[in-house]
């Protein structure tokens, strides 16, 4: 049995609750339009003029100290974090081999200098000993020319005139054989000098190259910038070509931002590009511009590029990296490390510029000066040695 209440007579009915869940979802809706119209308004008022990517990286020379001669590390001139200028001493060798080394080298060009100033006085003795050959030949010639008429009187014997012709044939024989001594000793002097001698351009060659190893035993800085990855102890026994520690000239950074295929449609080398770091956070801007497009995507210049062709392909976005070129100002005022991370915005408002770039550069990308005076002095060196044993050389003969 159910008992049915009633309300009493005149009593006023409450309405039925609101749909509060309905106003809610109208309310989503309405929010959602309003993002999108917004979104849509400022992608082609402003956002489509600009490419984006958190997908960039501070990058930099890493300029590898490695020794060109081996030896001995007895002194280390910094670490790691330390600021070096180009030319400051790195690391220096033990020098005792290469000290060796340079003597006999120079002992070795003085002794050859003084063997070819002997080549030369050879030339002029053996051109004496021609003349006086030939003076002797002159002499023969006569007196046979004479017994010749006596004999043909009857004044001298026919045995007197033989001998004539003996001592005629006798000089003429020495005559030749001292031209051809002349000759070939002509020939190990003839048109140069003491200094342009072969003997002694390759001694010299020589001393040079032990003078150059001589110098490679201290390791000087290439570049002004800050050590890293210093692996070398004092004592440790060096080769050439093992990387003892790096110098990263902070100043010379740039940014390496990789960007999807599908935004590289309007971009242009030269275009401006705004860019944050994580270090300092977006309270920190800095400027640059386009200074390269990759010639090609991160994968086709993998270690194990992605074979395209197998039958279980799948189609994936492929990066391009772009190089943008910092403000150097910017980087006084908020040095980066080589490795971190960054946000890029490129401006693409202007695509009139170039893809790729239309002429070579005019300069070099680095270099250093460090190496210039080297191979001055070691020719400086040679020189010196042989002018000091060069002394009074007669001009060979012609």
């Amino acid at each position: 049995m159910t008992q049915e209440t009633s309300a009493p007579a005149g009593a006023v009915v409450a309405p039925p609750p609101k749909n509060r869940r309905g106003l809610l979802l109208r309310l989503l809706v309405a929010v959602i339009v309003l993002v999108a119209i917004g979104w849509t308004v400022w992608y082609f008022v402003d956002g489509r003029w600009y490419e984006e990517t958190d997908d960039a990286y501070v990058q930099g020379n890493v300029v590898q100290i490695t020794p060109q001669v081996p030896g001995t590390v007895i002194s280390i001139g910094a670490d790691d974090g330390d600021l070096v200028h180009e030319g400051d001493v790195l690391v220096k060798l033990d020098p005792s081999d290469a000290d060796v080394a340079l003597a006999g080298a120079k002992a070795d060009l003085a002794n050859t200098v003084r063997k070819v100033r002997g080549l030369y006085n050879n030339v002029t003795s053996a051109q004496a000993d021609v003349s006086a050959r030939q003076i002797a030949v002159d002499k023969a010639r006569a007196d046979f020319n004479r017994r010749r008429d006596l004999a043909a009187s009857g004044a001298i014997s026919a045995e007197e005139l033989a001998h004539a012709r003996d001592a005629l044939t006798s000089a003429e024989s020495a005559l030749s054989s001292s031209t051809q001594q002349f000759n070939n000793s002509k020939v190990l002097v003839d048109d140069t000098v003491v200094s342009s001698h072969p003997d002694v351009q390759a001694a010299s060659a020589k001393l040079r190259a032990a003078y150059l190893d001589d110098i490679r035993a201290t390791l000087l800085a290439p570049v002004t910038g800050y050590i890293a990855k210093r692996s070398v102890q004092v004592g440790q026994r060096v080769q050439p070509g093992s990387p003892l520690m790096a110098v990263v000239p902070l100043h010379q950074v740039w940014i390496d931002a990789n960007f999807k295929e599908t935004q590289l449609g309007n971009m242009r080398i030269g275009q401006p590009v705004e860019i944050k770091s994580d270090l300092y956070g977006s309270s920190v801007k800095y400027k640059g511009k386009v200074q390269s497009l990759g010639i090609g995507s991160g994968s086709a210049f993998s270690l194990l590029p992605a074979q395209n062709a197998t039958g279980n392909w799948i189609k994936v976005v492929q990066r391009v990296p772009v190089r943008i070129a910092l403000d150097d100002a910017d980087l006084v005022k908020h040095p980066l490390r080589i490795g971190l991370s960054t946000d890029v915005t490129i401006d693409i408002t202007d695509d009139a510029g170039n893809v790729l770039a239309q002429a070579p550069i005019d300069k070099p990308v680095a270099e250093t000066a460090v190496y210039d005076q080297v191979a001055a002095k070691a020719d400086a060196e040679a020189d010196a040695i042989v002018q000091a044993n060069l002394g009074a050389v007669a001009a060979p003969a012609n």
